[in-house]
Protein backbone atom coordinates (compact mmCIF):
# COMPACT_ATOMS: atom_id res chain seq x y z
CA UNK A 1 0.00 0.00 0.00
CA UNK A 2 1.12 3.24 -1.17
CA UNK A 3 1.05 6.10 1.46
CA UNK A 4 2.11 9.76 0.01
CA UNK A 5 1.82 11.93 3.68
CA UNK A 6 2.71 15.60 4.22
CA UNK A 7 6.30 16.40 5.17
CA UNK A 8 4.93 17.92 8.30
CA UNK A 9 2.74 15.33 9.23
CA UNK A 10 2.91 14.14 12.78
CA UNK A 11 3.90 10.18 13.72
CA UNK A 12 2.82 10.44 17.46
CA UNK A 13 1.72 7.78 19.87
CA UNK A 14 -0.74 7.50 22.69
CA UNK A 15 -0.46 6.84 26.00
CA UNK A 16 -3.05 7.69 29.32
CA UNK A 17 -1.59 7.90 32.92
CA UNK A 18 -3.30 4.98 34.87
CA UNK A 19 -2.93 2.32 31.94
CA UNK A 20 0.97 3.09 31.60
CA UNK A 21 2.11 4.36 34.51
CA UNK A 22 2.07 1.74 37.57
CA UNK A 23 2.82 3.02 41.07
CA UNK A 24 -0.73 4.37 41.66
CA UNK A 25 0.01 4.20 45.57
CA UNK A 26 3.37 5.50 45.66
CA UNK A 27 4.60 9.10 46.03
CA UNK A 28 1.92 10.87 47.55
CA UNK A 29 -0.88 9.74 45.04
CA UNK A 30 -4.60 9.99 45.69
CA UNK A 31 -6.98 7.35 44.92
CA UNK A 32 -9.48 7.65 41.89
CA UNK A 33 -12.50 5.65 41.01
CA UNK A 34 -10.70 2.73 39.28
CA UNK A 35 -8.82 1.87 42.45
CA UNK A 36 -12.10 0.85 44.18
CA UNK A 37 -13.77 -1.01 41.52
CA UNK A 38 -10.95 -3.01 40.28
CA UNK A 39 -9.63 -4.14 44.07
CA UNK A 40 -13.30 -4.95 44.37
CA UNK A 41 -13.53 -7.10 40.97
CA UNK A 42 -10.23 -8.68 41.64
CA UNK A 43 -9.64 -9.28 37.99
CA UNK A 44 -7.21 -7.09 36.87
CA UNK A 45 -4.50 -5.03 38.66
CA UNK A 46 -3.20 -1.66 37.32
CA UNK A 47 0.25 -2.08 38.71
CA UNK A 48 2.54 -2.50 37.77
CA UNK A 49 0.80 -1.90 34.35
CA UNK A 50 3.80 -0.77 31.73
CA UNK A 51 5.71 0.43 34.59
CA UNK A 52 6.09 4.39 32.73
CA UNK A 53 6.28 5.69 35.98
CA UNK A 54 9.99 4.52 36.59
CA UNK A 55 10.14 3.62 33.06
CA UNK A 56 9.45 6.34 30.41
CA UNK A 57 12.95 7.09 29.83
CA UNK A 58 13.39 4.13 28.05
CA UNK A 59 10.14 4.18 26.10
CA UNK A 60 11.01 7.22 25.28
CA UNK A 61 14.29 6.46 23.59
CA UNK A 62 12.48 3.65 21.88
CA UNK A 63 9.95 6.49 20.29
CA UNK A 64 12.79 8.10 19.26
CA UNK A 65 15.01 5.59 17.53
CA UNK A 66 11.44 3.95 15.80
CA UNK A 67 10.38 7.29 14.45
CA UNK A 68 7.31 8.21 16.90
CA UNK A 69 7.89 12.22 16.99
CA UNK A 70 4.96 12.94 19.39
CA UNK A 71 3.38 11.36 22.34
CA UNK A 72 0.23 11.90 24.25
CA UNK A 73 0.70 11.49 27.60
CA UNK A 74 -2.15 12.76 30.54
CA UNK A 75 -1.11 13.78 33.89
CA UNK A 76 -2.59 11.61 36.68
CA UNK A 77 -5.08 14.52 38.37
CA UNK A 78 -4.59 12.65 41.79
CA UNK A 79 -0.72 12.84 41.52
CA UNK A 80 -1.24 16.28 41.55
CA UNK A 81 -4.24 16.78 44.05
CA UNK A 82 -4.08 13.72 46.00
CA UNK A 83 -8.29 14.64 47.04
CA UNK A 84 -8.35 16.36 43.34
CA UNK A 85 -8.64 19.88 45.07
CA UNK A 86 -6.82 21.02 47.95
CA UNK A 87 -3.26 20.15 48.85
CA UNK A 88 -0.86 19.80 46.44
CA UNK A 89 1.53 16.83 46.17
CA UNK A 90 5.03 18.16 45.28
CA UNK A 91 5.92 14.55 44.15
CA UNK A 92 3.69 14.51 41.26
CA UNK A 93 4.50 17.64 40.02
CA UNK A 94 7.88 16.53 40.20
CA UNK A 95 7.38 13.99 38.09
CA UNK A 96 5.87 15.60 35.66
CA UNK A 97 8.37 17.70 34.88
CA UNK A 98 10.90 15.01 34.67
CA UNK A 99 9.03 13.01 32.35
CA UNK A 100 7.87 16.53 29.86
CA UNK A 101 11.67 16.76 30.16
CA UNK A 102 12.92 13.26 28.76
CA UNK A 103 10.17 14.22 26.44
CA UNK A 104 11.85 17.17 25.07
CA UNK A 105 15.56 16.04 25.15
CA UNK A 106 14.45 13.23 22.76
CA UNK A 107 13.01 14.89 20.27
CA UNK A 108 9.45 14.02 21.39
CA UNK A 109 6.70 16.23 21.53
CA UNK A 110 3.91 15.67 24.48
CA UNK A 111 0.91 16.07 23.76
CA UNK A 112 -0.96 16.49 27.62
CA UNK A 113 -4.09 15.43 28.66
CA UNK A 114 -5.52 16.58 31.98
CA UNK A 115 -8.17 14.23 32.31
CA UNK A 116 -8.12 10.59 30.75
CA UNK A 117 -10.64 8.59 32.29
CA UNK A 118 -9.05 8.81 36.11
CA UNK A 119 -11.30 11.13 38.14
CA UNK A 120 -9.79 11.62 41.95
CA UNK A 121 -12.12 9.23 44.04
CA UNK A 122 -13.57 12.36 46.51
CA UNK A 123 -14.85 13.93 43.45
CA UNK A 124 -16.11 10.32 41.49
CA UNK A 125 -18.00 9.40 44.99
CA UNK A 126 -19.76 12.75 45.09
CA UNK A 127 -20.79 12.53 41.27
CA UNK A 128 -18.37 13.18 39.36
CA UNK A 129 -19.29 14.67 36.24
CA UNK A 130 -22.65 14.53 37.14
CA UNK A 131 -22.23 17.43 39.46
CA UNK A 132 -21.03 20.94 38.99
CA UNK A 133 -17.91 20.78 41.87
CA UNK A 134 -16.63 18.90 39.46
CA UNK A 135 -16.47 21.36 36.85
CA UNK A 136 -15.35 24.00 39.05
CA UNK A 137 -12.66 21.69 40.77
CA UNK A 138 -11.12 20.19 36.87
CA UNK A 139 -10.44 24.15 35.92
CA UNK A 140 -8.69 24.91 38.54
CA UNK A 141 -6.76 21.52 38.29
CA UNK A 142 -6.51 22.27 34.61
CA UNK A 143 -5.05 26.35 35.91
CA UNK A 144 -2.42 24.88 38.22
CA UNK A 145 -1.00 23.40 35.24
CA UNK A 146 -1.07 25.49 32.80
CA UNK A 147 1.06 27.84 34.93
CA UNK A 148 3.23 25.00 35.70
CA UNK A 149 4.54 23.30 33.02
CA UNK A 150 3.12 26.15 30.38
CA UNK A 151 6.66 26.89 29.68
CA UNK A 152 7.50 23.36 28.29
CA UNK A 153 3.91 22.35 26.86
CA UNK A 154 2.20 24.05 23.47
CA UNK A 155 -0.22 21.06 23.02
CA UNK A 156 -2.98 20.57 25.70
CA UNK A 157 -5.90 18.38 25.82
CA UNK A 158 -8.53 18.98 28.19
CA UNK A 159 -10.77 15.56 28.48
CA UNK A 160 -10.65 12.50 26.45
CA UNK A 161 -13.40 11.00 25.18
CA UNK A 162 -16.28 12.64 27.34
CA UNK A 163 -18.82 10.12 25.34
CA UNK A 164 -16.63 7.17 25.94
CA UNK A 165 -16.92 7.81 29.66
CA UNK A 166 -20.20 9.15 30.08
CA UNK A 167 -21.73 5.51 27.96
CA UNK A 168 -18.84 3.49 29.57
CA UNK A 169 -20.13 4.96 33.38
CA UNK A 170 -23.87 5.31 32.60
CA UNK A 171 -25.19 2.91 30.09
CA UNK A 172 -22.96 0.21 29.70
CA UNK A 173 -21.92 -0.27 33.26
CA UNK A 174 -18.09 -1.03 32.54
CA UNK A 175 -16.99 2.07 34.03
CA UNK A 176 -17.55 3.28 37.93
CA UNK A 177 -19.61 3.63 38.65
CA UNK A 178 -21.04 1.25 37.14
CA UNK A 179 -24.42 2.56 36.27
CA UNK A 180 -26.30 0.47 33.46
CA UNK A 181 -28.77 1.80 30.72
CA UNK A 182 -29.44 4.99 32.75
CA UNK A 183 -29.33 7.00 29.18
CA UNK A 184 -30.51 10.83 30.72
CA UNK A 185 -27.36 10.38 33.17
CA UNK A 186 -25.09 9.94 30.52
CA UNK A 187 -26.29 12.85 28.17
CA UNK A 188 -25.75 15.24 31.07
CA UNK A 189 -22.45 13.72 31.79
CA UNK A 190 -21.78 14.23 28.25
CA UNK A 191 -22.84 18.21 28.15
CA UNK A 192 -20.90 18.80 31.29
CA UNK A 193 -17.77 17.48 30.48
CA UNK A 194 -18.35 19.67 27.16
CA UNK A 195 -19.18 22.93 29.42
CA UNK A 196 -15.56 21.73 31.49
CA UNK A 197 -13.89 21.87 28.53
CA UNK A 198 -15.64 25.04 27.41
CA UNK A 199 -14.62 27.15 30.77
CA UNK A 200 -10.81 25.66 30.48
CA UNK A 201 -10.52 26.90 27.10
CA UNK A 202 -11.52 30.30 28.06
CA UNK A 203 -9.64 30.50 31.16
CA UNK A 204 -6.29 29.40 28.62
CA UNK A 205 -7.43 31.65 26.22
CA UNK A 206 -8.04 34.47 28.60
CA UNK A 207 -5.02 33.98 30.91
CA UNK A 208 -2.74 34.35 27.47
CA UNK A 209 -1.10 30.67 27.89
CA UNK A 210 0.93 30.00 25.13
CA UNK A 211 0.41 27.16 22.67
CA UNK A 212 -2.67 25.22 21.29
CA UNK A 213 -5.55 23.40 23.38
CA UNK A 214 -8.77 21.00 21.95
CA UNK A 215 -10.40 17.90 23.46
CA UNK A 216 -10.21 14.38 21.90
CA UNK A 217 -13.72 12.91 21.13
CA UNK A 218 -14.26 9.23 20.00
CA UNK A 219 -15.82 9.81 16.52
CA UNK A 220 -17.96 6.64 14.82
CA UNK A 221 -19.67 6.30 12.08
CA UNK A 222 -23.29 4.99 12.03
CA UNK A 223 -24.48 3.66 8.97
CA UNK A 224 -28.11 2.09 8.56
CA UNK A 225 -27.96 -1.78 8.57
CA UNK A 226 -29.87 -1.65 5.35
CA UNK A 227 -31.37 1.28 3.23
CA UNK A 228 -34.84 1.04 4.97
CA UNK A 229 -35.72 4.40 5.97
CA UNK A 230 -36.45 2.99 9.51
CA UNK A 231 -32.73 2.23 9.71
CA UNK A 232 -31.83 5.42 8.49
CA UNK A 233 -33.35 6.86 11.54
CA UNK A 234 -31.37 4.63 13.39
CA UNK A 235 -28.13 5.28 12.07
CA UNK A 236 -29.17 9.60 12.38
CA UNK A 237 -30.06 8.94 16.09
CA UNK A 238 -27.05 6.75 17.22
CA UNK A 239 -24.67 9.86 14.91
CA UNK A 240 -26.79 12.62 17.01
CA UNK A 241 -26.12 10.63 20.06
CA UNK A 242 -22.67 9.91 20.34
CA UNK A 243 -21.18 12.42 18.08
CA UNK A 244 -23.37 15.48 16.90
CA UNK A 245 -24.31 16.31 20.42
CA UNK A 246 -20.84 16.82 21.48
CA UNK A 247 -19.45 18.17 18.38
CA UNK A 248 -22.56 21.23 18.29
CA UNK A 249 -21.39 21.97 21.90
CA UNK A 250 -17.81 21.92 20.60
CA UNK A 251 -17.98 23.52 17.70
CA UNK A 252 -21.50 25.71 17.36
CA UNK A 253 -21.57 26.84 20.80
CA UNK A 254 -24.89 25.36 21.44
CA UNK A 255 -27.22 22.65 20.14
CA UNK A 256 -28.43 22.73 17.31
CA UNK A 257 -32.52 22.37 16.41
CA UNK A 258 -31.88 18.69 14.34
CA UNK A 259 -29.47 18.03 17.42
CA UNK A 260 -32.38 18.92 19.97
CA UNK A 261 -34.56 17.18 18.32
CA UNK A 262 -33.57 13.56 18.66
CA UNK A 263 -32.09 14.51 22.34
CA UNK A 264 -35.11 15.53 23.38
CA UNK A 265 -36.82 12.35 22.13
CA UNK A 266 -34.40 9.88 23.17
CA UNK A 267 -34.81 11.60 26.81
CA UNK A 268 -38.60 11.39 26.16
CA UNK A 269 -38.61 7.62 25.76
CA UNK A 270 -36.10 7.65 29.07
CA UNK A 271 -37.80 10.08 31.09
CA UNK A 272 -35.55 12.15 31.27
CA UNK A 273 -34.61 15.94 31.00
CA UNK A 274 -31.51 17.79 30.15
CA UNK A 275 -30.16 20.46 32.52
CA UNK A 276 -28.43 23.07 30.67
CA UNK A 277 -28.20 27.02 32.45
CA UNK A 278 -27.34 30.35 30.66
CA UNK A 279 -24.32 29.80 32.40
CA UNK A 280 -23.71 26.90 30.53
CA UNK A 281 -24.13 28.28 27.32
CA UNK A 282 -22.38 31.28 27.63
CA UNK A 283 -19.15 29.61 28.30
CA UNK A 284 -19.95 26.98 25.06
CA UNK A 285 -20.69 29.87 22.99
CA UNK A 286 -17.37 31.67 24.05
CA UNK A 287 -14.91 29.13 23.39
CA UNK A 288 -16.51 27.70 20.00
CA UNK A 289 -14.12 30.11 18.47
CA UNK A 290 -11.04 29.41 20.83
CA UNK A 291 -10.95 25.44 19.76
CA UNK A 292 -7.40 25.20 18.45
CA UNK A 293 -7.61 21.82 17.38
CA UNK A 294 -9.72 18.44 17.66
CA UNK A 295 -8.11 14.94 18.23
CA UNK A 296 -10.52 11.96 16.69
CA UNK A 297 -10.06 8.79 18.45
CA UNK A 298 -11.47 6.00 15.75
CA UNK A 299 -11.40 2.35 16.48
CA UNK A 300 -14.85 1.31 14.20
CA UNK A 301 -18.19 2.15 12.76
CA UNK A 302 -21.75 0.82 13.60
CA UNK A 303 -24.22 -0.53 11.49
CA UNK A 304 -27.80 -0.34 13.07
CA UNK A 305 -31.29 -1.06 13.25
CA UNK A 306 -34.06 0.67 15.42
CA UNK A 307 -34.79 -0.68 18.79
CA UNK A 308 -37.96 0.12 21.14
CA UNK A 309 -37.75 -1.87 23.91
CA UNK A 310 -35.40 -3.70 26.96
CA UNK A 311 -31.90 -2.10 26.75
CA UNK A 312 -29.25 -4.77 27.31
CA UNK A 313 -25.90 -4.56 26.69
CA UNK A 314 -23.22 -7.32 27.01
CA UNK A 315 -19.69 -5.61 26.80
CA UNK A 316 -17.19 -8.23 25.08
CA UNK A 317 -14.11 -7.44 27.07
CA UNK A 318 -12.20 -10.88 26.61
CA UNK A 319 -11.73 -11.09 22.97
CA UNK A 320 -14.43 -14.13 22.71
CA UNK A 321 -15.66 -12.82 19.08
CA UNK A 322 -19.40 -12.62 18.49
CA UNK A 323 -20.33 -12.32 21.84
CA UNK A 324 -20.98 -8.12 22.33
CA UNK A 325 -24.72 -7.13 22.12
CA UNK A 326 -26.25 -3.43 22.25
CA UNK A 327 -29.61 -2.80 22.20
CA UNK A 328 -30.56 0.50 23.00
CA UNK A 329 -34.17 1.76 23.86
CA UNK A 330 -35.13 4.27 21.56
CA UNK A 331 -32.03 4.93 19.68
CA UNK A 332 -30.29 1.38 18.24
CA UNK A 333 -29.63 -1.72 17.98
CA UNK A 334 -25.88 -2.96 16.44
CA UNK A 335 -25.91 -5.53 13.76
CA UNK A 336 -23.10 -7.11 12.02
CA UNK A 337 -22.43 -7.53 7.95
CA UNK A 338 -20.63 -10.86 7.84
CA UNK A 339 -18.46 -9.30 5.26
CA UNK A 340 -16.77 -6.91 6.94
CA UNK A 341 -14.06 -8.26 9.49
CA UNK A 342 -14.25 -8.01 13.29
CA UNK A 343 -11.53 -7.90 15.83
CA UNK A 344 -12.02 -10.60 18.59
CA UNK A 345 -13.00 -8.02 20.75
CA UNK A 346 -16.36 -7.20 18.08
CA UNK A 347 -14.42 -4.03 17.30
CA UNK A 348 -15.79 -3.43 13.35
CA UNK A 349 -12.78 -2.84 11.12
CA UNK A 350 -14.13 0.13 8.57
CA UNK A 351 -11.39 2.52 7.53
CA UNK A 352 -13.98 4.04 5.71
CA UNK A 353 -15.96 5.34 8.46
CA UNK A 354 -12.48 7.20 9.44
CA UNK A 355 -12.77 9.01 6.21
CA UNK A 356 -16.86 10.09 6.29
CA UNK A 357 -16.25 11.18 9.95
CA UNK A 358 -13.59 13.75 9.10
CA UNK A 359 -15.67 14.69 6.06
CA UNK A 360 -18.66 15.26 7.97
CA UNK A 361 -16.64 17.01 10.64
CA UNK A 362 -15.48 19.42 7.35
CA UNK A 363 -19.00 19.70 6.08
CA UNK A 364 -21.25 20.19 9.07
CA UNK A 365 -17.94 22.34 11.28
CA UNK A 366 -16.45 24.82 9.10
CA UNK A 367 -14.75 26.49 12.01
CA UNK A 368 -12.65 23.94 12.72
CA UNK A 369 -9.36 25.03 12.22
CA UNK A 370 -6.95 21.62 12.34
CA UNK A 371 -7.99 17.69 13.52
CA UNK A 372 -5.47 15.13 14.85
CA UNK A 373 -6.34 11.41 14.94
CA UNK A 374 -5.45 11.04 18.62
CA UNK A 375 -6.00 7.41 18.78
CA UNK A 376 -6.69 4.69 16.35
CA UNK A 377 -4.56 1.16 16.34
CA UNK A 378 -5.45 -3.01 16.82
CA UNK A 379 -6.20 -4.74 19.71
CA UNK A 380 -4.93 -7.95 19.60
CA UNK A 381 -3.71 -11.28 21.12
CA UNK A 382 0.17 -10.65 20.16
CA UNK A 383 2.68 -13.97 20.85
CA UNK A 384 6.30 -13.38 21.00
CA UNK A 385 7.98 -16.08 18.71
CA UNK A 386 11.87 -16.41 19.09
CA UNK A 387 12.27 -13.07 20.00
CA UNK A 388 10.18 -11.55 17.55
CA UNK A 389 6.81 -10.05 17.78
CA UNK A 390 5.05 -10.43 13.85
CA UNK A 391 2.06 -8.55 13.55
CA UNK A 392 1.29 -8.10 10.15
CA UNK A 393 -2.74 -7.69 10.80
CA UNK A 394 -1.93 -4.49 12.98
CA UNK A 395 0.55 -2.90 10.37
CA UNK A 396 -2.44 -3.86 7.96
CA UNK A 397 -4.71 -2.06 9.56
CA UNK A 398 -3.18 1.06 10.58
CA UNK A 399 -2.33 1.36 6.91
CA UNK A 400 -5.82 1.34 5.65
CA UNK A 401 -6.65 3.74 8.15
CA UNK A 402 -3.53 5.69 7.49
CA UNK A 403 -4.95 5.47 3.15
CA UNK A 404 -8.02 6.69 4.52
CA UNK A 405 -6.22 10.22 5.96
CA UNK A 406 -4.17 10.61 3.39
CA UNK A 407 -7.92 10.81 1.42
CA UNK A 408 -8.92 12.84 3.48
CA UNK A 409 -6.20 15.52 3.09
CA UNK A 410 -6.04 15.41 -0.68
CA UNK A 411 -10.07 16.98 -0.78
CA UNK A 412 -8.65 19.56 1.60
CA UNK A 413 -9.49 18.02 4.93
CA UNK A 414 -6.80 19.71 7.80
CA UNK A 415 -5.76 16.48 9.53
CA UNK A 416 -2.00 17.19 10.71
CA UNK A 417 -1.31 14.17 12.30
CA UNK A 418 -1.97 10.28 14.02
CA UNK A 419 -1.41 8.77 17.41
CA UNK A 420 -1.15 4.98 17.21
CA UNK A 421 -2.68 3.69 20.26
CA UNK A 422 -0.88 2.48 21.62
CA UNK A 423 2.57 3.28 21.85
CA UNK A 424 3.45 0.10 24.08
CA UNK A 425 1.27 -2.52 25.46
CA UNK A 426 -0.84 -1.66 28.46
CA UNK A 427 -3.18 -2.01 31.17
CA UNK A 428 -6.71 -2.02 29.22
CA UNK A 429 -9.21 -0.47 31.39
CA UNK A 430 -12.06 -3.73 30.82
CA UNK A 431 -9.79 -6.28 29.35
CA UNK A 432 -7.04 -6.26 31.78
CA UNK A 433 -3.78 -7.74 29.68
CA UNK A 434 -4.79 -9.72 27.16
CA UNK A 435 -5.53 -6.81 24.55
CA UNK A 436 -2.24 -5.74 23.11
CA UNK A 437 -2.24 -2.33 21.18
CA UNK A 438 1.54 -1.36 20.83
CA UNK A 439 4.37 -0.63 19.06
CA UNK A 440 6.37 -2.11 21.53
CA UNK A 441 6.05 -5.55 22.89
CA UNK A 442 5.92 -5.65 26.96
CA UNK A 443 6.87 -8.16 29.27
CA UNK A 444 4.07 -7.97 32.31
CA UNK A 445 6.65 -9.69 34.06
CA UNK A 446 9.80 -8.89 33.50
CA UNK A 447 9.11 -5.32 31.94
CA UNK A 448 11.24 -5.77 28.67
CA UNK A 449 10.11 -3.77 25.87
CA UNK A 450 10.00 -5.79 22.65
CA UNK A 451 10.03 -3.48 19.39
CA UNK A 452 7.23 -5.29 17.60
CA UNK A 453 7.20 -5.50 13.77
CA UNK A 454 5.28 -3.05 13.41
CA UNK A 455 7.58 -0.96 15.11
CA UNK A 456 10.12 -1.23 12.50
CA UNK A 457 7.35 -0.38 9.67
CA UNK A 458 6.41 2.65 11.38
CA UNK A 459 10.41 3.69 12.03
CA UNK A 460 10.46 3.16 7.88
CA UNK A 461 7.22 5.21 6.86
CA UNK A 462 7.72 8.07 9.25
CA UNK A 463 11.39 8.19 7.81
CA UNK A 464 10.36 8.36 4.20
CA UNK A 465 7.46 10.86 4.72
CA UNK A 466 9.94 13.13 6.37
CA UNK A 467 12.35 13.09 3.78
CA UNK A 468 9.64 13.64 0.96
Amino acid sequence: MSLNLPKEFVFGGATAAYQVEGSTKVDGKGQVCWDVLLEKDGRFSPDPASDFYNRYAEDLQLSHEFGVDAIRISIAWSRIFPDGTGEINPKGVEFYHHLIDECLKQGVEPYVTLHHFDTPLPLHTSGDWLSRKTIDAFEKYAEFCFAEYGNKVKKWITINEPGSTAQAAYIMGSFPPSIKYDIPKAIQAMHNQMVAHARVVNLFKEKGYNGEIGVVHILESYYPADDAVENVSAANRGNVLLNQFMLDALYKGYYDNDTLLVINDILDKNDGVLDISSEDLNALAKAAKYNDFLGLNYYQSHFVKPFEGETFIHHNGTGDKGTAVFRLNGVLEKTYNSAIPRTDWDWVIYPKGLYDMLLYIKNRYENYKAIYVTENGLGYKDEVIDGKVEDQPRIDYVAQHLAAIQKAIEVGINVKGYFIWSLQDMFSWTNGYNKRYGLFYVDFETQERIPKASASWWKELSEVTKKL
